[in-house]
């Protein structure tokens, strides 16, 4: 029989369940029995299916209704296990450290007498760390004795988290007493706890057994109330049940502790209930309090004690006095800003909290693109939508004022810091914007934030930054995620943003799997528009236009283009032109140096219409492939500095390795399959195929559409347009197709 069986149950996004998973089968502890659960649906469990884990002989996959409680899950998963014990985890919070399942089992060897507990130590994951300590490191090193002792001589057991992760459970116990993890409703903390009180034998250890995902607060509030509420019903167990077990009063003691000092954190987290509920969370846990406080109990000194005191008697008047002196206190010993300072803000802040006593107008909605640079990218695409099928929605663009001459006319709008500007954000419902909005906007309720992003992420991003400080460049993470917190939607265009954005960006918005709705014009695009898109540029009818649009490099100090671009126009030939685009933090090709054959077009906008026109795309590291895929036309990848690149900026995945077609590293290994017809051979259109069904997921023409229906117009998923499959969407013509046409 195997020491150990590690069980993996719960509903998780794909890229937690990957990663609890690969933590799980990377163990070499032997004889290791891993058991599963997943939906019994009619496909194969995707995210198996993906990582091959059905390959690994040690794992058991146990099929569980879609939707299926909990407990059900657990209880499936325990009865297909093999191992004397059983570690539980959940894929959305829990994955295991290198050499945890070794170093448990080594403890559980060595001991002269097999407890029913084994508690061990835990690590949480932050966004900004993945190995915080848990705080029990001392409790447990104290209880690290060579035998098992009880509950009842060590009740500060229970002050270990109540994590199911962070303990092994004996299958014997759980035998002895089934109702444990089969009854609906016994959750992590009931059983964390109630497998300590029906314990008869206990041991520690300090090894860590388990890391834990630590959500921000906006992830918690957005997961809803409920599991607050929750904790009632499994504390009111868990006495009943040390009543039963005839738990020394010293015990229920510590248990009511703990209870109460649950309560008052979530209390002390208000930000995580919302306000209509604080009143009946309070009526709740003051019941509890009083009604389980063993006889004789002192209560903590200091203010812990005037707050535990207040909850008692049910005092919430008395509580949110003392909560709003506190906050008063707080504030007074912040630190001042200098005081020219305080004066600019002081009036800011007036005009704005002024504009913020407004009523809410419902039909109003902002939209910023790349920091008021106008009308662009999805914000654009989402716009023009929206003025199709709600019209009655007033829409203002903000603009810096050198790009308000460039606005197209007509274009209602207002220069950031204008009198205006603060008007419209406190008063818009709708807020639209491809990056963030500044620090000082204030989420108001009834308002709703839809951030677009502006492209696929190959480099990393927001929290993934932390690492690579030439990419962060100074960053500011905490008022980052501030600004995070506001967003209700965050837009994707593949599941590798989804799960990028929800990692780079941890907050309790709402992700929309709808498609970029800039690329709805790759698809939506006739010849007449591919024609007019090379006229505009001056193209001639039969010559290829090669579109280069390089990245930006975090380690340079300027754009220095990577290739020598007048001697590629003359090794390609005179039937071939170069629109080269420039990152948007340029506004201009760098150097004297001019061609006939190499148009600057890093100025130009919109840059779709540049992707209709070009033949072909030539990259490095630009998501601007993962647009230009759409197309289906050929991708080249230049990535000369791939090594300096990912070292200094940091990326997802080796593009080279996945690419969207051949990779180049020379100039002349470019230039040479740019002439010979490799660009556009067999193996570049599988590449593209490829990695077109990964990349371009959900963009079909109909994003924004989505996009209006579901925000702006209150449509529910299911009235929507699905997705097309990628076999089914037909890409705007070629420029070759389009002059035959």
């Amino acid at each position: 029989m195997p020491t150990l069986s590690v069980i993996v149950s719960g509903h998780a996004p794909h890229s937690r369940l990957r990663a609890c998973l690969d933590s799980v089968t990377t163990q070499t502890a032997p004889d290791l029995d891993i058991v599963v659960t997943v939906p019994d649906t009619d496909g194969p469990p995707r995210a198996l299916a993906a990582l091959h884990e059905v390959s690994d002989p040690r794992v058991t996959v146990v099929p569980v209704a879609p939707g299926a409680p909990a407990a059900t899950g657990r209880a499936a998963a325990a009865h297909a296990a093999s191992g004397a014990y059983l570690q539980f985890l959940h894929p959305a919070t829990d994955r295991l450290p290198d050499g945890a399942a070794t170093a448990l089992t080594a403890r559980l060897d060595a001991l002269p007498e097999a407890p029913d507990v084994l508690l061990f130590d835990h690590h949480h994951a932050h966004w900004w760390d993945d190995a915080v300590p848990s705080g029990a490191t001392d409790l447990l090193a104290e209880a690290q004795v060579p035998g098992p002792t009880t509950l009842a001589d060590r009740p500060g057991f229970l002050d270990v988290a109540p994590l199911l992760g962070n303990r092994l459970i004996s299958a014997r116990l759980l035998a002895d007493h089934p109702e444990l993890i089969g009854t609906e409703g016994h959750d992590e903390l009931y059983l964390s706890y109630a497998v300590l009180l029906l314990a008869r034998r206990i041991t520690a250890t300090t090894a860590v057994g388990l890391v834990r995902h630590k959500d921000r607060p906006t992830q918690r509030r957005a997961a809803g109330p409920e599991q607050h509420f929750a904790a009632f019903g499994q504390y009111e167990r868990l006495h009943q049940l040390a009543h039963a077990a005839a738990a020394p009063p010293a015990l229920r003691a510590r248990l009511y502790d703990r209870m109460v000092g649950d309560y008052l954190a979530t209390l002390a987290r208000r930000d995580e209930l919302p306000p209509a509920l604080l009143t009946e969370y309070f009526r709740c846990a003051a019941r509890h309090t009083a009604r389980f406080r063993p006889e004789g109990h002192q209560r903590p000194g200091g203010l812990d004690g005037v707050r535990h005191a207040l909850l008692g008697r049910g005092a919430h008047l008395g509580y949110r006095l003392l909560r709003i002196a506190n906050d008063k206190r707080r504030a007074a010993q912040a630190v001042a800003a200098t005081r020219a300072e305080q004066v600019t803000a002081a009036r800011t802040r007036h005009r704005y909290r002024r504009a913020l006593r407004r009523t809410l107008d419902q039909d109003l909605a902002v939209f910023s693109a790349y920091w008021g640079r106008g009308v662009h990218c999805n914000p654009a695409a989402i716009a023009a939508e929206l003025a199709e099928l709600a019209p009655d929605i007033h829409q203002v663009w903000i603009a810096d004022p050198d790009r308000v001459p460039l606005l197209p006319p007509g274009t209602d709008h207002v220069v950031p810091g204008t009198p205006r500007y603060w008007d419209v954000l406190a008063r818009a419902k709708y807020l639209v914007n491809n990056v963030n909005f500044p620090n000082g906007i204030v989420k108001r309720p009834g308002t709703v934030h839809l951030q677009t992003h502006h492209g696929t992420p190959l480099k990393r991003m927001g929290v993934d930054q932390r690492d690579h400080p030439a990419a962060a460049q100074g960053l500011n993470l905490e008022a980052l995620l501030e600004r995070v917190d506001r967003w209700d939607y965050s837009l994707s265009a593949n599941s590798h943003s989804t799960e990028t954005w929800q990692r780079a960006y941890p907050a309790g918005y709402r992700t929309l799997d709808y498609g970029y709705p800039r690329n709805d014009i790759h698809y939506r695009a006739t010849a007449a528009d591919v024609r007019t898109a090379r006229a505009k540029l001056g193209i001639e009818p039969g010559r290829r236009a090669l579109l280069y649009a390089p990245t930006h490099r975090d380690y340079e100090a300027r754009w220095r283009p990577r290739l020598d671009l007048p001697r590629l126009a003359d090794d390609l030939g005179d039937d071939t032109v170069l629109l080269v685009r420039g990152h948007y933090f340029h506004d201009r090709l760098p150097g004297p140096r001019r061609h006939a054959r190499v148009l600057d077009v890093t100025g130009y906008d919109p840059v779709e219409e540049l992707a209709l026109a070009a033949d072909a795309l030539i990259t490095d590291y630009s998501s601007i492939m993962f647009d230009y895929a759409n197309l289906d036309r050929p991708i080249v990848l230049h990535t000369d500095d791939w090594e300096t690149y990912t070292a200094t900026r940091g990326v997802y995945f080796d593009i080279t390795a996945e690419p969207p077609g051949h990779v180049t590293r020379s100039q002349d290994e470019l230039t040479g399959i740019l002439r010979d017809g490799t660009w556009c051979d067999e193996a570049a259109v599988k590449q593209r195929h490829d990695f077109r069904l990964r990349f371009c997921e959900y963009d079909d023409g109909r994003a924004a559409e989505r996009v209006v229906r579901r925000v702006f117009l209150g449509e529910g998923e299911e009235s929507l347009p699905p997705v097309l499959p990628l076999e089914r969407r037909t890409p705007a013509p070629t420029p070759e197709e389009a002059t035959r046409r």
